[in-house]
């Protein structure tokens, strides 16, 4: 895991992030992501809200690699680029303060790097990623 983290930090860190086409990003969402997380980020019954909070995973590595691993990304249909775009769009129509408009980009690199590792235990994860990022207040 430790030799996966340094791959996505040597790659992710010097390949550049791609520009967003937004209507293209908006779409993917609407087709691939909306349906469970709702048009506006909120989330629906059991899933988790993007709005106001996907901003706070960016605070640590465990985090970031979370948002590429959990299996609606790390399955999706989207390609590398896609998916790497509509994560940035995401971030960046959702986070409200939770992240600013220089967070460090997800590029198709680090996306193909970390979705051939998907998350098999998400609740657990999550719940023990939140916490240490409570912990460490990020």
């Amino acid at each position: 895991m430790k030799s996966l983290l340094l791959i996505c930090l040597l790659l992710g860190s010097g390949v550049q992030a791609q520009e967003i086409n937004s209507p293209r990003a908006q779409f993917n969402y609407q087709m691939s992501c909306q349906g469970c997380h709702t048009p506006d980020g909120a989330g629906a019954a059991t899933v988790p809200p993007l709005k106001d909070h996907i901003g706070y995973f960016l605070n640590s590595q465990a985090g970031r690699e979370y948002l590429v691993r959990v299996p609606g990304s790390a399955t999706s249909a989207l390609d590398d680029e896609q998916l790497a775009e509509v994560l940035n769009w995401i971030v960046l129509q959702f986070s409200g303060s939770s992240a600013n408009d220089e967070f460090q980009r997800y590029t198709a690199v680090e996306v193909e790097n970390l979705r051939q590792h998907p998350l098999k235990e998400v609740l657990h994860y999550r719940r023990q990623l939140l916490v240490e990022l409570y912990q460490t207040g990020e």
